[in-house]
């Protein structure tokens, strides 16, 4: 009473009324705790128990002390069972003690939970089943807080009644948002935040419901808005909270936030609070200029805001990957001043990288002053270029996408024969736009087995649905190649599997490029829903020689009589096989005499027509003859 004319409110009082204990209850709980505030009452419990041992109270002892004589004993008893307040809400726990003592109810030890004691001596520390995964934390905000924060949770007034108050649900993959929301809802209710992380909690397998009861306790406790983090860790097979976690929740007398990366079901239980959903999705193409703007502000850098609009553009990164793209850029920057290319290296390890698993990445070597193709198809290649560059700015700044277009993701078809520059424009797109690239092999994907290349392709794009990479699938001619009339069921089935894997290509939000060598294979229905077909043309004797001057390496010593011009016109082969000749010459000259000559060229065009099953003329491997 003194405390309170004084308005200040101790804390044991306090947690009386949160709880809402009555007078025997606070005894009880009193009686349990003193051993912790004064070592003096291990002493006198020892004594009153007869037992020097026993250093806590028994259920027996809190019985004697606060009953009266006889049956009357026992009128404290209600307060001390498995549903009563102190042991529903976790205040206190029985412990049996270990033989030859008594394994009777009366026996059993009574223990006040650790993090009640931290915080009647002034400290809040999560123990037990939270320890590790629950921080209390006080309502401060950033600006980063402020942009990132979802509007919609933050518009709704404050509810006087609990019952009223909804359960706030964010839902979506970007956590970085969630916890600014959460952050800013503490601050709008003038009360401190206590987040867990329910699936680090569950890690060493409690139960569920516990670790929920126990959380509560605190939030309780501390007086805290709660934060439940990744609660789809306790859902069952049917995406639905248990019940009994739900009924908690929403018995909760506090604001409670629940985040998630999918959808739940709040099911099973009559419930009066209703649950309100906010999506926290991966920031759209705007947003993440805003972003990438924000955490680069103040920081010298030689970024325009052309860069910027770019790595928006083509990496489609979550807030928190975009912040420590950031940070990683600026670890990483040689001259001490951050420059694009810094951010798109950075961008790039940011990204998913667990598609190398399932594909093979490839590092661009090539420019585009080293491929060889006709006008029209290097103009493709640079429509596609400007396209992945601008589709942030059409689509969603200028409104495309709402009407005009269901996806951001860019499909390719590069068609030719075998060695015409196919994998050579990937990496060409790869290094322009600064992407990853990674290779599949479809030959390796397709399963006989009805259903197994659907599954195949889903683990694939499912893990570079966050790589924010170029998916190179080569030899499609081995999906392709089966789309044909159908007569009987595994017709039907292989034509599913094509239609499979343009529906998942149309999905991916990235580049995915299709290489095949028969284009003959692919219907008209096919190639119209693709965005860009290029077809690779057997060179011609003007695009051979520029193919053998662009593949001679600079460094290699090569001898004055050679002859670009004679190779040409004499050996009709494509970009593949020129390269394998240059690197089979390089080998001979290396063995005898240094320099590379026209012998050894024509030797190595030899063995490379001898490869490909061709017919040989010694005529044709004279030099200085045509």
């Amino acid at each position: 009473e003194e405390c309170a004319a004084r308005g200040a409110l101790p804390r044991l009082l306090r947690l009386a009324q949160a709880f809402g204990l009555s007078r025997t209850e606070l005894d009880i709980l009193v009686l349990c705790s003193a051993p912790a505030f004064d070592t003096k009452y291990e002493r006198l419990y020892g004594y009153l128990q007869d037992n020097v041992t026993r250093r806590r109270p028994s259920v027996r002892l809190v019985l004697d002390l606060l009953g009266g004589p006889g049956v009357e004993k026992f009128s404290a008893a209600q307060h001390l069972t498995s549903i009563s307040t102190l042991f529903r809400h976790q205040l206190l726990q029985c412990e049996v003690e270990p033989p030859p003592a008594s394994p009777l109810w009366l026996n059993q030890t009574l223990h006040v939970h650790e993090s009640l004691i931290a915080w009647l001596r002034g400290n809040y520390e999560p123990s037990g089943v939270l320890s590790g995964c629950a921080t209390l934390m006080a309502a401060a905000v950033t600006p980063t807080d402020h942009l990132l924060a979802v509007r919609s949770a933050l518009d709704c007034e404050p509810k006087q009644c609990h019952a009223e108050q909804p359960l706030i649900a964010l839902v979506g993959p970007d956590t970085m948002r969630q916890e600014a929301t959460a952050r800013l809802l503490a601050q709008a209710y003038g009360a401190p935040l206590l987040a867990i992380d329910l699936d680090k909690a569950l890690r060493d397998k409690p139960e569920a419901d516990l670790v929920i009861q126990s959380v509560l306790r605190d939030a309780r406790l501390t007086e805290a808005v709660l934060c439940v983090r990744r609660i789809e860790s306790c859902l069952d097979d049917e995406q639905q909270l248990p019940p009994d976690i739900l009924t908690g929740l929403c018995e909760h007398p506090g604001v409670v936030v629940i985040a998630s990366k999918e959808r739940w079901r709040p099911g099973g239980i009559d419930r009066t609070r209703s649950v309100v959903w906010h999506t926290c999705g991966a920031p759209n193409y705007l947003e993440r200029m805003e972003v990438w703007a924000h955490f680069l502000h103040g920081q010298d850098t030689g970024i325009s805001a052309d860069d910027l609009e770019g790595i928006a553009a083509q990496f489609a990164l979550s807030s928190g990957k975009i912040r420590d793209a950031v940070a990683l850029a600026r670890d990483n920057a040689v001259s001490g001043e951050l420059v694009v290319d810094d951010l798109y290296a950075a961008a790039r390890i940011c990204s998913n990288p667990r598609l190398s698993s399932l594909a093979r990445k490839i590092e661009p070597r090539f420019g585009w002053e080293d491929i060889v193709l006709p006008g029209n198809q290097l103009a493709i290649l640079h429509e596609l270029i400007a396209t992945v560059r601008h589709r942030g700015k059409v689509l969603e700044e200028w409104g495309v996408s709402e009407k005009l277009a269901s996806s951001a993701g860019v499909t390719v078809l590069f068609a030719g024969p075998p060695g015409t520059g196919k994998t050579m424009a990937a990496e060409v797109i790869a290094h322009e736009l600064g992407l990853d690239l990674y290779k599949i092999d479809l030959s390796s994907v397709v399963s006989k087995y009805i259903g197994e290349t659907e599954k195949n392709l889903e683990r694939i794009f499912g893990e570079a649905a966050s790589s924010n990479a170029i998916l190179f699938f080569d030899e499609a001619d081995a999906i392709f190649g089966k789309r044909s009339e159908v007569k009987d069921a595994h017709d039907r089935y292989a034509n599913i599997e094509v239609s499979y894997l343009l529906q998942r290509m149309e999905r991916y939000e990235g580049i995915t490029i299709l290489a095949t060598n028969l284009r003959a294979n692919l219907d008209e229905a096919f190639t119209r829903r693709l965005q860009f077909v290029v077809d690779f043309p057997f060179p011609q004797a003007a695009e051979r020689q520029r193919i053998w001057r662009t593949l001679m390496p600079p460094n290699l010593p090569c001898a004055a009589d050679v002859d670009f011009h004679l190779l040409a016109q004499r050996f009709e082969l494509s970009g593949g096989n020129i390269r394998n000749i240059l690197v089979s010459a390089a080998y001979l000259a290396a063995d005898n005499g240094q320099v590379v000559t026209m012998e050894h060229l024509l030797h190595g065009a030899r063995r490379e027509l001898q490869k490909m099953g061709r017919m040989v003329g010694e005529s044709d491997f004279q030099a200085g003859r045509g």
